[in-house]
């Protein structure tokens, strides 16, 4: 995995500029298809058991897993919207141009391991491919949905499989019971039910091969007939029934492992903390990890911080490693918290300049109005300085409640960094908390007791 993990990065060609295109949509529409094979799948082997005919042990696999898959396709579309991929890095060339990069990387990780998905495996192809190329902090958190893309493509191709090999067994056993029954009833008229069978060309696959082989061989000495057109007919294709019995048990075999690897790793894909997984395989993450005290905050905080990052970094078009090494660098130089490189804006520098600013300004056009339209009344002299005082300050009010709605409604909440004390308060850390109060009377002594617990109940 870790081999090739460093080759596909180093063949991977990505396409220029921004990402545009219809790479969510090719999602979307492939996993659409994907359904549509295993549901029709589904139903085919719920017909075959509904028949009593035997199914393949893959296909057992499927019919006993097929509410999990469902489930998996369900998830795959509520979180993957059209416009999901289209910030993401796209391939410019091979099977997977135009579409995310880290869709192929999940598709490479898939088939490389059959299926077989684990989180030693993952962490290393996914560290090896690093090893050459960084991966965008979107693209890490990309990767669960386009492994499940991934898984469900893996599922439909031995579906497809198992689909074509039910079709091709049940046409072995037609073709069996219609020849047992007429050698058992008029042997001589077998010539004839084998003659049709060669004239409607029936696939000399694996499945078909080995069914009929199955059911006729050890018969009685009429339906060496049938098997000896069979022999002969793959003779001409230098094979033998042996061979295809021997790779009917193979496929049926590698099926077999390939569905219950893919089923697994849909469980594990549920099951996993990929919060932990993006901050172990981040290269940002690791970058702002040089800070003292970076480490030791919540995963929100952190998080925050990891998209101040991607944000700069989209906004000036430079690697996102490059802005965390520099807003590092900064840090280090001013002897600062590296978030006062990260969460510093221009809004917040010159906020109350303009909240100052929006108030005069709209006093000052409904003051101007009040006194244009007295003097247009005739008002002179003192009475107009006077009204012209009176109305500012009744403006002012206006302005004031007016600017302040708007800033409520255009302003989002700005959340303060927080540490990560889940853990417990370390000693460094420990507050005393004094909460002044009289103690006036028994009663309210206990309001103050219950008051207390409250507050340590909310913020242990």
């Amino acid at each position: 995995m870790e081999r090739h993990g460093s080759a596909l990065a180093a063949a991977h060609r990505l396409r220029p500029g921004r990402r545009r295109g219809r790479g969510g949509e090719r999602l979307l529409e492939r996993l659409t298809g994907n359904e549509s094979v295993l549901i029709a799948t589904g139903d085919l082997l719920k017909a075959a058991a509904a028949a009593g005919q035997r199914i393949a042990p893959a296909g057992e696999w499927l019919l006993d897993n097929f509410h999990l898959i469902e489930e998996q396709v369900r998830t795959a579309k509520r979180h993957l919207p059209r416009a999901y991929s289209r910030e993401l890095p796209r391939l410019s060339v091979g099977a997977s141009a135009g579409l995310p990069r880290v869709y192929d990387i999940a598709l490479e990780a898939i088939s490389h391991g059959d299926g077989r998905l684990d989180a030693e495996s993952l962490r290393r192809f996914v560290a090896a491919y690093q090893g050459r190329t960084p991966l965008e902090l979107g693209e890490l958190w990309a990767i669960p949905i386009m492994l499940r893309l991934a898984l469900l493509e893996n599922l439909r191709r031995v579906a497809a499989r198992i689909a074509a090999g039910t079709a091709e067994r049940d046409l072995a056993e037609r073709w069996a019971e219609r020849m047992v029954e007429t050698a058992g009833r008029d042997p001589k008229s077998l010539i004839l039910v084998t003659a049709d069978m060669a004239r409607s060309s029936p696939p000399m696959a694996s499945s078909f091969v080995a069914e009929l082989a199955r059911r006729l061989q050890g018969q009685s000495a009429a339906l060496a007939l049938p098997l000896t057109w069979m022999e002969q007919r793959l003779s001409e294709l230098d094979l033998t029934i042996e061979q295809l019995v021997q790779r009917e048990t193979q496929e049926q075999a590698a099926d077999q492992v390939s569905m219950a690897n893919s089923i697994g790793s849909l469980r594990f894909l549920g099951a996993t903390d990929w919060r932990d997984f993006v901050e172990a395989m981040s290269v940002v993450e690791r970058t702002l990890r040089e800070d003292p005290v970076y480490g030791a905050m919540d995963f929100a905080t952190r998080d925050r911080y990891r998209h101040a990052v991607e944000k700069t970094a989209k906004a000036h078009r430079r690697p996102q490693a490059e802005v965390a090494e520099e807003a590092m660098r900064r840090a280090r130089e001013s002897g600062s918290h590296v978030g006062r490189h990260l969460l510093r804006g221009t809004r917040r520098r010159f906020a109350l300049p303009l909240y100052l600013g929006a108030i005069a300004l709209l006093a000052g056009l409904v003051g101007a109005g009040v006194l244009a339209d007295a003097h247009a009344g005739g008002t002179r002299g003192w009475m107009l300085v006077l009204l012209g005082f009176a109305a500012l300050v009744a403006a002012s009010q206006l302005a004031v409640a007016l600017v302040n709605r708007v800033a409520a409604s255009a302003a989002a909440p700005q959340p303060l960094p927080r540490m990560d004390f889940s853990a417990g308060i370390p000693g460094a850390s420990r507050t005393l908390v004094v909460v002044p109060a009289m103690l006036s009377s028994e009663q309210h002594i206990e309001h103050l007791v219950e008051a207390l617990e409250v507050r340590f109940l909310a913020n242990r």
